[in-house]
């Protein structure tokens, strides 16, 4: 299965993993010439306080979240490498909203072929309490969803 367009999500809980992340999506996508689309995913409220922390003006400015994910750090490093490596990538973000929701529209709007996307062990309790995003969105993708397990 050929795949030309890998997803592959990030948030802030990614940081520490991000590495990992991003070779599998290498991985993927290397071998078959893929792109790679670089989703931040800004935690559900915390859009505006991203916005400010990067010295952007919330009151008149008029960022989309893709424009602002292209300057968060978190995304500026897998660029970086993707970049490297001659992968071609597209950085894009979304705010506000389910985040698993979130990225399965993300990955039906670009198309992708296969989405990657990290998670932890929660117990079924915690699942059930806390929710699960990347669960949420290995039940709901329309392609296939490699999971990368945190440390």
């Amino acid at each position: 299965m050929a795949h030309d367009r890998v997803l592959l999500a990030i948030g802030p809980e990614d940081r520490d993993s991000l590495n990992t992340l991003v070779d599998a999506a290498i991985d993927l996508a290397e071998p078959a010439g893929a792109t790679v689309y670089l989703l931040y995913v800004f935690p559900r409220d915390d859009y505006e306080t991203v916005m400010e922390q990067m010295d952007i003006d919330t009151t008149t400015s008029g960022l989309t979240p893709d424009e602002v994910a292209q300057r968060h750090e978190s995304v500026r490093e897998p660029a970086e490498r993707l970049e490297s490596l001659g992968i071609d990538y597209e950085i894009r973000g979304v705010s506000g909203g389910n985040a698993s929701d979130q990225i399965v529209r993300k990955i039906e709007q670009v198309e992708a072929d296969v989405a990657v996307v990290g998670g932890t062990k929660r117990s079924p309790a915690g699942k059930a309490m806390f929710g699960d995003h990347a669960q949420q969105v290995l039940l709901n993708a329309p392609v296939p969803v490699l999971y990368v397990k945190r440390e």
